[in-house]
């Protein structure tokens, strides 16, 4: 089937970027060009000649732009079958011509109910109607039509007029393809708008678009891709400008965005050393390049081959810490990069002219949200575990309590311990990571292995466990190593005992009455 030369194009978007430039190569290129209310008024400024849809229907636009398109003579032009006779004669029966492009782009609806305080006549106002009719016409008939919804696809169009004004039949059916998700996306922020049962509507309907192929999944005789939700918020890690070094792997990802979960969490500038999905450093401090030591001198040993998150811009102080001789680390995360951090990293020994940089602007702090993960056949939601603990259910309940430079400690401790996956104990000491035991199925062998890591920093050190101890076993432990304060929920049938035991050995516990657990 010979693909159809592009005559005639309808157009008709929303976002006008980069439609001057379209329009005037289809001029160029000798195309007629039909088009409808803001859009045709766009083309007419630009000195270029248009017909407008109104006089072509011998129909007026109604009911404040309601109704412009939906005309037989609209959709007969982008639904006719080239190879049918039928189709030819009812066209030439009914003064009907075809249109071989249409460019449509649809009204902001999730960009208009993601303003604050936005109202139920505003919002169903950007509900298109005619766009969505358009585009699904005309990507069922693209063995005839080409459908461009997206300015991000005009380059397709611009490129098939500097030759025979045709597009192939593998283009017009892959941009079909996304015509038809994007339509579908539409109707699902539509249908998540209405549907009012919080935080857990009656379906999920969540968008995602492939942004990378990766080079293989967690291990290589896996594929791996990266979708980007619809909905994802500037300062993820998503929707970062990669600024230096080689592709990332699926492993750099889950690590990266652990980092920068952790520092986000923080207030004062911070670090967080990510290795294996588990922190092995993190700190804050009043400068950024004294929170980069200090994290790395968490577990010097782990922090190779590591990747690290900042939760402010990297300057040239802290690329030189991080530059340091022996060091080896596989992508870092902030903010932004000052040129000077840029340059450090870069141009060092050879392992730096592959270190992935990673810039995602402006961090603000975690809000409220819905975590999803898959099982065999179906899927787990719950409202996500990042938002700081309210200290003002805090209790202390042993005789000694902490002062406020332990306090300092425990809430360090406390914002740590949520990122290890349980059961999870950590070590902090001055504001720093000074030990993690991760991951172990009895809890205190978990408060071993993080003593055993911090060595001679657990002492006058806060241990933050994220979930209760079931008995008193890991406080002489504790003691032993020179803990001075314990935080952790509670809520065990021996907390009495627990108690007890810290009040034995002179460490003051605070219980939080909230768990963490990280399956």
């Amino acid at each position: 089937m010979q693909s159809p030369r592009i005559e005639r194009a309808l157009i008709s978007v929303s976002d006008k970027t980069g439609l001057d430039t379209l329009v005037r190569a289809l001029a160029q290129a000798g195309v007629k060009i039909y088009s409808t209310g803001g859009t045709r008024k766009f083309i007419e400024s630009l000195g270029i000649d248009v017909v407008d849809v109104a006089a072509y229907t011998c129909m007026p636009e109604m009911m404040d732009g309601r109704v412009k398109t939906l005309h037989p003579k609209i959709h007969g032009g982008i639904l006719c079958r080239r190879d049918h006779a039928d189709d030819l004669e009812a066209l030439k029966q009914h003064g009907i011509v075809p249109f071989e492009l249409l460019v449509v782009n649809l009204y902001p609806f999730r960009q208009t109910v993601a303003r604050p305080n936005v109202s139920a006549e505003e919002a169903i106002e950007q509900i298109d109607i005619g766009g969505p009719s358009l585009i699904r016409a005309a990507a069922k008939n693209h063995a005839f039509v080409t459908v461009v919804t997206s300015p991000g696809q005009y380059a397709d169009v611009t490129a098939a007029l500097v030759g025979d004004r045709t597009t192939t039949l593998e283009t017009r059916r892959r941009l079909a393809a996304e015509a038809f998700a994007h339509t579908a996306s539409y109707d699902a922020a539509i249908a998540d708008w209405f549907d009012t049962e919080k935080p857990f509507p009656h379906a999920i309907r969540s968008t995602f678009e492939r942004q990378d192929l990766l080079r293989y999944g967690e291990n290589p005789h896996q594929q791996g891709a990266l979708y980007t939700a619809t909905e994802s918020l500037p300062g993820s890690l998503v929707r970062a400008r990669k600024l230096h070094g080689k592709e990332l792997s699926y492993n750099n990802l889950l690590d990266l965005d652990s980092a920068l979960a952790i520092v986000q969490l923080l207030d004062r500038p911070a670090v967080s050393v990510i290795k294996h999905n588990n922190p092995c450093g993190a700190a804050e401090a009043e400068r950024l390049a004294e929170a980069a030591r200090r994290a790395l001198a968490g577990d010097p040993t782990s922090a190779f081959g590591s990747v690290l998150g900042f939760n402010r811009t990297v300057d040239a102080a802290s690329a030189e810490v991080l530059a340091e001789p022996g060091l080896f680390i596989e992508a870092i995360v902030a903010p932004e990069f000052e040129p000077a951090a840029i340059e450090i990293l870069t141009s060092r020994p050879k392992w730096k002219a592959n270190v992935r940089l990673l810039a995602v602007g402006e961090l603000s702090k975690p809000q409220p949200a819905l975590e999803h993960r898959f099982l065999a056949g179906g899927m787990l939601v719950q409202t996500a575990d990042n938002q700081p603990d309210p200290e003002e259910e805090w209790k202390v309940v042993t005789r000694t309590a902490p002062s406020d430079a332990q306090l300092a400690d425990l809430r360090f401790g406390c914002s740590l311990v949520r990122h290890v996956r349980s059961n999870a104990i950590v070590v902090a000491r001055d504001r720093a990571l000074a030990g993690v035991g991760a991951g172990q199925m009895s809890r205190v062998d978990s408060v071993r292995i993080a003593l055993e890591k911090a060595g001679e920093r657990a002492r006058g050190a806060a241990l933050a466990s994220d979930a209760f101890f079931p008995f008193a076993d890991s406080i002489p432990l504790a003691k032993a190593a020179g803990v001075a304060t314990v935080i952790q929920p509670g809520g065990s049938r021996n907390d009495a005992d627990v108690i007890a035991a810290c009040d034995e050995h002179g460490i003051a516990m605070i219980f939080t009455g909230r768990r963490h657990f990280k399956h």
